[in-house]
């Protein structure tokens, strides 16, 4: 299927209006995941490569789309352009190599990747593991009591997706030593193989890089900052960054807190922690847009779930103008 192109009559003037250059200016800064071959029933928060074409296309037309590192720098010194983008991508997806750069490279888009370097190699996160135990799970009634959930009926597409939400939530608050090995134990119970390809190897990493795409730190493990010790949280830290400078041979600069929202996955120690490191900026998942008033080691950001180029860009607009809530 061909991708809509999002020729939108007027956007760009309204989006100056709402986002001008100079000490008023405002930066959207975009978060994604994984960008997927084909669409997913069982990933609908990740574009397939036809959605996220046009998304680039929209941006390239409309706003100036920058590097995180060079745009929140502007923007504290209050030099940004107007209509101010920076685009995305957490935690270290071999799609982003195989699908998203292309496409990122076809409109001359600069992106920002931030690694959690455990999953390098070969690697796999226990959200992927759970999604696959739903995708392999045999239709009917599975028994689920090991995690305390019971029996649970799959006949419909709708019934997996609602057990994927219901099984990540359950894990994702639990320590990562305990958490990864559940989820494999789930998948052995069921008999169900799970992919070895999802997350970047170290030569895509490395080719990344080199097509001039900014990396940036992710933890080593990903964990919830909030659920370490101080001496654990700032070990996650600095243990990623060092991985990704020795693999990379640069100083890594950027950085995304894990899962990033303010207060329940991250404090203000980590904040600090992330300026001690060395990180230059910071980016929280904060739903917002980023102006001079706000924290450079905590800048929000927020993900473009629309499926039409009129409503991306009315969400950008919208996330525009609200009004400025308290936090980072």
């Amino acid at each position: 299927m061909r991708a809509p192109d999002p020729k939108i009559p007027g956007l760009k003037t309204v989006l100056s209006l709402a986002s001008p250059a100079g000490a008023g200016a405002k930066l959207c800064i975009l978060i994604f995941h994984r960008v997927l071959p084909d669409a997913d029933p069982l990933r609908l928060g990740d574009p397939d490569a036809n959605t996220f074409r046009w998304q680039m296309r929209l941006l390239s037309r409309h706003f100036n789309v920058l590097p995180l590192h060079e745009a929140a720098l502007r923007l504290r010194e209050r030099c940004l352009p107007a209509r101010a983008a920076c685009v995305t991508f957490d935690d270290g997806y071999a799609d982003n190599y195989t699908t998203a750069l292309p496409i990122l490279r076809e409109f001359g888009i600069s992106a920002t990747f931030f690694i959690s370097t455990a999953y390098l190699d070969g690697g796999r996160m226990f959200n992927d593991t759970l999604i696959e135990v739903v995708r392999g799970l045999p239709e009917g009634i599975c028994n689920l009591s090991s995690i305390g959930l019971g029996a649970v009926d799959l006949v419909s597409i709708a019934d997996r997706q609602a057990l994927a939400g219901t099984l990540l939530g359950y894990f994702k608050y639990r320590p990562p030593e305990e958490r990864i090995p559940a989820a494999e134990r789930l998948a052995e119970t069921f008999d169900i193989d799970l992919p070895t390809d999802l997350m970047m190897s170290s030569r895509q990493l490395k080719a990344l890089h080199a097509s001039g795409m900014e990396i940036g730190g992710h933890t080593h493990s990903h964990p919830i900052l909030a659920l370490q010790s101080p001496a654990e949280a700032r070990a996650e830290i600095c243990l990623g960054k060092e991985k990704l400078e020795a693999l990379l041979g640069t100083a890594i600069r950027v950085f995304a807190y894990p899962n990033g929202r303010p207060v329940k996955d991250y404090g203000q120690e980590h904040v600090a922690m992330i300026s001690e490191c060395g990180f230059d900026v910071a980016v929280s998942t904060r739903p917002a847009v980023a102006d001079r008033h706000c924290d450079i080691h905590q800048l929000p950001r927020f993900t473009p779930w629309d499926r039409t180029p009129a409503r991306f860009a009315l969400r950008l607009l919208r996330t525009l103008v609200q009004p400025r809530s308290a936090g980072g």
